[in-house]
């Protein structure tokens, strides 16, 4: 095994691509990279593991589960070649394999550990997460506050994050409320709602400080007329971005003036949904964006679970490190309200996709594949590291286990 690893972590390097590419073109992005610490790099099996399972779609987890245990029962079929076992042998090595799965994903969702950042070399350049929850929402973790999306944003390398709570302001305001003095000083927190709109779910900017009334009451859905009355200065319009997964077709739908009634489409979105649609719909997701003129975003739609920023959306700023809290705010909404679909630029994380039924019978060996290709030369040297130090470790161990004595 340590031989097999060995060969394929060399062999890839010779296929090595960037970890991160345009979420539209699929190009490289020249202004960012994504960086590694110390301590994620000191893990980097256990990091590259982690990250690659956090990313993957729920027909990819399934998947790969079934590709686990078929190669789980057909070593032990080989292990017993030619010998009887016992079946209660049989179910213990079936309970550690369920015992491990759980742990890997039980601490994939759970444990923290250092996570990889974007590192954007131009300073005039602000990277976003414009979909995040705290606890106050419904189907956020538990516990889940604003200072931990905040120190998650951080670790993931956003400069700021809206947090889009269902039916409550709470998680943002508390989180506006403890904010670095001024951008560029920390992450910062900006304001959002996830609400419903003809059906769709939508994320609107600033709904509870800028546009007050903008929903029903309750803050579940938009209210139609509130939105149209809004809407009669387009310069001071609500921000309204488009959320996945949902139907694309009603993306469409206009508002009384003949305009599409959402500004922004998500194009990646983190839950494993949101995954799955946007990696099955990119192409016209793309599409919608170029004919309606809309702005692409990300988000990362992050409750709580997992240590893995999936993407960012870069924005071009001028003079926004210094900008009080509201000012960034306004500011991030008219470059998406006047630029529209040339306002953002888009960067994901490379990963194995793709849910057609060739590719998800080859789960495990493209996912394995495109993982080991997109780690670094130190991240490999740490595979190879860990690799042979198990198993120095493990000949260790034997070496020194007591033997039962001789018997006269």
């Amino acid at each position: 095994m340590a031989i097999a690893v060995t060969l394929l972590v060399m062999f890839t390097a010779m296929f090595a691509v960037d970890p991160v590419r345009d979420a539209a073109t699929f190009t490289g992005i020249g202004e960012a990279r994504l960086d590694v610490s110390p301590a994620y790099l000191s893990i980097a099996p256990l990091s590259a593991i982690l990250d690659t399972l956090t990313l993957l779609t729920v027909a990819q987890h399934i998947a790969l589960l079934l590709w686990v245990f078929a190669g789980f029962a057909f070593w032990r079929i080989w292990l017993n070649r030619g010998r009887t076992t016992a079946a209660v042998r049989e179910t213990v090595a079936a309970g550690v394999l369920l015992l491990v799965i759980f742990a890997t994903y039980a601490v994939g969702a759970l444990a923290p550990r250092p996570m990889a950042q974007l590192a954007v070399s131009d300073e005039t350049v602000i990277a976003i997460d414009f979909h995040a929850h705290t606890k106050y929402s419904h189907d956020g973790r538990a516990g889940w506050t604003e200072d931990d999306v905040r120190s998650w944003a951080r670790g993931a390398g956003f400069d700021a994050v809206y947090i889009t709570d269902h039916r409550t302001f709470e998680g943002a305001e508390r989180g506006i409320a403890s904010n670095p003095g001024v951008a560029g000083e920390g992450t910062v927190i900006l304001q959002g709602l996830e609400a419903g709109y003809r059906g769709e779910h939508v994320n609107i900017l600033s709904a509870g400080r800028r546009y007050k009334g903008i929903t029903t009451p309750d803050l579940r859905d938009i209210d139609e007329q509130s939105l149209m009355l809004a809407n009669i200065f387009p310069a001071t319009s609500p921000l309204l971005i488009e959320t996945i997964p949902g139907k694309l077709d009603r993306v469409k739908d206009t508002t009384a003036r003949g305009v599409p009634a959402v500004q922004a489409i998500e194009i990646v979105d983190g839950s494993p949904r949101g995954l799955a649609q946007s990696r099955r719909d990119r192409a016209r997701i793309v599409h919608l964006a170029d004919s309606l003129n809309l702005a692409l975003v990300t988000g990362s739609d992050n409750h709580g679970w997992g240590r893995t920023a999936p993407a960012w959306t870069l924005l071009k700023i001028d003079g926004w490190r210094g900008m009080s809290t509201d000012s960034l705010s306004r500011r991030i909404e008219d470059v998406l309200r006047v630029g529209r679909r040339e306002a953002t630029r888009t960067v994901e994380r490379r990963v194995a996709g793709g849910e057609n039924p060739l590719t998800l019978a080859l789960t495990a060996p493209l996912v394995v594949w495109r993982m080991l290709t997109t780690l670094s030369a130190d991240e490999r040297v740490m595979w190879l590291i860990w690799t042979w130090g198990l198993v120095l470790l493990g000949r260790g161990l034997r070496r020194y286990r007591p033997r039962p004595s001789a018997t006269a």
